[in-house]
């Protein structure tokens, strides 16, 4: 299990997370509604802002879905629940919380619903 101090750690890094990533939201969301007010002058300029779009936007998804996973690991600290693997029910490393703050499963578990997935 882990202390309460490092609880109180990860739960004040997915605070500063949250943070970082709403302002990026929102920046990036301002940027795009600017783009859409640009008059662009000929087809490079239009490719060129089309593909930054898309670029915007798929890393507007990927931010946003690590912001619900925030989210989640926020209230399973809340609950009591945070550090413990969704399937198998064991602790999840510390050094794997480290890298991943709102982990939700162990190693092992982690490679089998990826494998899951593919």
């Amino acid at each position: 299990m882990l202390t309460k101090v490092e609880l109180e750690t990860f739960q004040n890094k997915l605070l500063d997370r949250r943070v970082q990533i709403e302002k990026n939201l929102n920046g990036t969301a301002l940027e795009l509604e600017g783009m859409r007010s640009l008059e662009l002058n000929d087809e490079g300029d239009h490719a060129a802002t089309s593909a930054k779009t898309v670029v915007d936007s798929a890393i507007l998804v990927q931010q946003r879905k690590e912001l619900n996973e925030i989210e989640l690991a926020l209230d399973k600290i809340k609950a009591g629940t945070y550090g413990i693997c969704e399937m198998c029910e064991e602790p999840i490393g510390l050094p794997r919380l480290e890298v991943k703050n709102f982990a939700r499963f162990c190693i092992a578990c982690r490679e089998i619903t990826e494998k899951e997935q593919q």
